[in-house]
């Protein structure tokens, strides 16, 4: 993947530029101290993959990341974890604290050239097909999929498409997040923040602001919080 970094610090883009030399499939084609010096590059040149740090002079990380091609996809690199669902609201694949270790980057670059693969093919016909009681049926890449509600374990909105992450598959089509979300049962899946919706039963832990599903942590979104909360976690917390 062809990828840049963004960073207005010298020495985190030299860091940031070491574990891309240490990474399989990354080619690195440029290296950028600001937005608005990545910006005309971007427009001329293949970008895949884009390092990003939040905090910046000028435009910061969040608001450039609304301008990126939908193509393009962001890894946001940033020293300050309030930032994290911030980050998912601008449909980022990831969030890397500094200082930033191999092998949590080299996940997230995983998870992105997944996604690459994945949105290279044509989903333009994608939709869900049927609706029953406990599944539906949903196109994507030229099949059909049953796909049980009981077996979803969370659904991510990235870009123009959703992806069903299941209990051993992902499938992704042409969706937004709302419109599969009104085809789900409310009692068992809840919408956390504008690109996830969870269910409830494989929830394995929570904390103020991420949902623990696995190896998954899913931001929680200020606005979903409080209903979040209030209807799944709270009223069935056990007392003494």
């Amino acid at each position: 993947m062809n990828c840049i970094i963004v960073d207005d610090e010298p020495l985190a883009r030299e860091a940031i530029a070491m574990l891309i030399g240490q990474t399989y499939g990354l080619n690195l084609i440029g290296s950028f101290n600001s937005p608005e010096t990545a910006t005309g590059f971007i427009e001329n040149h293949k970008v895949e993959l884009i390092f990003l740090d939040i905090q910046m002079p000028g435009i910061n990380g969040i608001e450039f990341a609304r301008t990126i091609p939908k193509e393009t996809f962001v890894v946001f690199t940033t020293a300050y974890s309030e930032f994290a669902t911030d980050s998912y609201e601008v449909d980022a694949i990831d969030y890397l604290l500094k200082p930033i270790k191999l092998v949590r980057f080299q996940k997230a670059v995983e998870k992105a050239q997944t996604y690459s693969k994945l949105f290279k093919t044509d989903y333009s016909i994608n939709n869900i097909e049927q609706v029953a009681a406990d599944f539906f049926f949903v196109k994507a890449d030229r099949r059909i999929f049953k796909v049980y509600f009981d077996k979803i374990l969370f659904i991510q909105g990235l870009k123009d498409y959703v992806v069903m992450h299941t209990e051993n598959q992902k499938v992704i089509t042409a969706m937004n997040i709302k419109t599969i979300y009104d085809q789900l049962p409310k009692d068992r899946f809840v919408r956390v923040s504008k690109s996830y919706v969870i269910n409830v039963k494989h929830i394995d832990s929570v904390d103020n602001n991420t949902v623990y599903i696995g190896s998954n942590e899913i931001p929680i979104g200020s606005i979903y919080r409080d209903l979040f909360f209030n209807e799944f976690v709270t009223r069935r917390i056990v007392g003494r």
